[in-house]
């Protein structure tokens, strides 16, 4: 392979974990997954979203990075989602609604600190479906607590990972 082109095939990612971990981390995220489907099917709701598979990549394969984070899914879902109703009033075209949807969730995420990629799709899944704003506020927030509780529960089980995450015991104030 050309020299300059071997950037593209060069895989960045650090090597963690065991088979085992590895295995236990698609476990979590069919087990996530399935119990936002269990729910969907329960509810008659539109629980199942496809942003939802890639916070579960994040939430069970990489619990401890920072967009995995409680406040970041949860807060990042609850932006995206306000910023999507708001931009859906405003622009009756979906593909303007989407753009300037995804652009400002990207702003409000970064400025807030609770950046979760995939919710950056929520302008796009609203503006392309027919769910309607209050099912849509509902399924998104109610998944995404759902799926944190899920993985908080998975990361129990051996083998363990800390999730979520704890400040380091000098950033936690003195009462």
């Amino acid at each position: 392979m050309p020299r300059r082109l071997q950037h593209f095939v060069t895989r960045h990612e650090v090597r963690t974990g065991s088979f085992l971990s590895h295995l236990k981390s698609g476990l979590g995220g069919a087990l996530g997954i399935g119990a936002v489907g269990a729910l969907a099917v329960t509810t008659h709701q539109p629980f199942l979203l496809a942003p939802f598979g890639a916070s579960a990549v994040l939430l069970f394969g990489h619990p401890a990075s920072p967009l995995a984070q409680p406040a970041n899914v949860i807060g990042g879902y609850f932006v995206a989602t306000l910023v999507t109703l708001l931009v859906l009033m405003l622009f009756p075209g979906a593909w303007v609604a989407a753009a300037v949807g995804v652009g400002l969730v990207i702003a409000l995420m970064s400025m807030l600190r609770i950046t979760h990629p995939p919710a950056g799709a929520i302008p796009i899944l609203a503006a392309t479906s027919t769910i309607q704003g209050g099912t849509l506020f509902g399924v998104v927030l109610g998944g995404s607590i759902g799926l944190v509780g899920v993985a908080s529960l998975h990361h129990w089980l051996p083998p363990r990972h800390e999730y979520p995450k704890r400040p380091p015991a000098k950033d936690i104030a003195a009462p």
